[in-house]
């Protein structure tokens, strides 16, 4: 299978004219290391028009998007690809509401499915941030004026964040994530999730770093209001402008999910041409995630 290349729209509809196109490009990741029935787990199928397998033993049909984040999809795949395309490709955030125009489908539709793109997004843990790396906390929802250090307002969103620097100083990757306090037992998730033991850490002198550093290679300097640490300080306005400018507000039960999303594009700005590819291949590697898990109750 040819994967798709490139972030140019016209050529992106070109190659996906029909559900059906959708749905061979999406058998073509699903099965690419072969096909092993869920239900027997024989290796033989019949390939249908619909590019489904039907088991040769059994006779169990699996379909292209089953048990995949595109599961029962009802507005067509075609528009669902398109959406992926645009939250991959695109520079800029998109909100719901805009895509429910764009797409003709409800503003509530599109942002379910918005949340299944995003789910697919996350980190898969794997590559842990090494080299050199940064990390600081800050919160969503403005500076309070009158107070010294960090925030504890519940009404503030808190996170942290860590960025993987080049040598020559510019961001290499980036990974966020809310955290409930400042404290050493919230702070040491961004270390467990995305950063080596190898890696060289740099964090200001915030006292809730002092455990972790036990574990973790970790230097304490003094920020300087944000001087030495500016690429970092960099993601972390750039991060509040794009939630406060296109959503204007994000739940602390969705707020990991729109992380997952500023990061993935940062983390693949050198990979652009196959961006699109990857985001699909995600969200068939993703097992299918129910309305339940989406709304917050």
């Amino acid at each position: 299978m040819d994967i798709f290349k490139g972030q140019n729209l016209l050529e992106f509809s070109d190659r996906f004219k029909t559900d059906l196109d959708c749905k061979e490009y999406l058998a073509g990741i699903k099965w690419k290391e072969g096909f092993k029935c869920v239900k027997c787990n024989h290796v033989a199928a019949q390939v249908r028009k619909d590019f489904s397998r039907t088991c040769n033993i059994c006779g169990h049909t699996d379909s292209a998007t089953a048990n995949t984040l595109f599961h029962k999809v009802k507005f067509g795949l075609r528009k669902a690809f398109f959406i992926c395309f645009e939250m991959s490709t695109s520079t800029k955030s998109l909100s719901a509401s805009y895509m429910g125009v764009r797409y003709g489908v409800t503003e509530k539709t599109a942002r379910l499915f918005m949340l299944k793109v995003r789910e697919a997004m996350a980190s898969s843990g794997n590559h842990p941030m090494d080299g050199t790396v940064h990390v600081d906390e800050f919160v969503l929802g403005g500076v309070e004026k009158g107070k010294i250090g960090r925030s504890y307002d519940a009404k503030k969103k808190k996170a942290v964040t860590a960025v993987q620097l080049t040598p020559e100083g510019k961001v290499r990757r980036m990974y966020a994530m809310r955290i409930e306090d400042f404290s050493a037992r919230s702070l040491q998730y961004i270390f467990i999730d995305h950063i080596s033991r190898e890696a060289k850490v740099t964090t200001d002198k915030w006292k809730g770093y002092r455990p972790i550093a036990k574990v973790y290679d970790i230097n304490q300097i003094e920020s300087a209001k944000g001087a030495n640490f500016k690429a970092l300080h960099t993601m972390i306005h750039q991060i509040k402008s794009w939630i406060r400018t296109t959503y204007s507000w994000v739940s602390d039960f969705h707020i990991n999910r729109y992380f997952n999303e500023f990061c993935f594009r940062i983390n693949r700005s050198q990979s652009k041409a196959t961006v699109f590819n990857n985001l699909i291949t995600k969200m068939v590697g993703k097992e299918k995630v129910y309305r339940s898990k989406l709304i917050c109750s």
